[in-house]
């Protein structure tokens, strides 16, 4: 089994559903490196440890910026480089952001990238509970080489 990292984001009215699915998958989700933003990434960490200190066992998670202080750029330049597997979005639509520029772009890189994408809990709970997830799969990368190599006029 590949030892997937795996981003977990929550905006603020939905840190509870992403907190509780995070408890859920607890067994799968402490196989894997796990990276989130802020406040989420705190409430993670307090979720997933919470019974693992007795035996030293925490589950190591790498906490970035905030998303309104820069965190969904950092986890979105982390995704172009190649060190995001997939993504755990729960992004709430009714609410507007004031960081919304920056959750558009995370979401164009992670499709860009063809990076596995959950932005709600019913595609969290599909995608966890694949099999493609616990195996080796590898997403295609798409070659950017004609992009790259485009003539441009001056």
């Amino acid at each position: 089994m590949r030892i997937l990292t795996i981003a977990l984001v929550a905006h603020d009215n939905r840190k509870k559903d992403l907190i509780e699915w995070v408890e859920f998958n607890k067994g799968t989700l402490a196989n894997h490196k796990l990276v989130c933003t802020g406040t989420t990434g705190r409430m993670v960490e307090a979720a997933l440890n919470q019974n693992r200190r007795k035996d030293n066992s925490n589950i190591d998670i790498t906490l970035l910026k905030s998303g309104p202080l820069g965190g969904d750029q950092q986890l979105g330049a982390m995704i172009c480089e190649g060190k995001i597997d997939m993504l755990f979005f729960l992004w709430d639509p009714m609410q507007p952001q004031p960081h919304d520029v920056d959750v558009k772009a995370l979401l164009r890189i992670s499709s860009l990238y063809n990076i596995p994408t959950a932005t709600n809990r019913s595609t969290a709970d599909f995608l966890i509970s694949s099999p493609l997830f616990e195996s080796d799969y590898t997403p295609k990368k798409k070659s950017f080489s004609d992009y790259l190599g485009r003539s441009i006029d001056l």
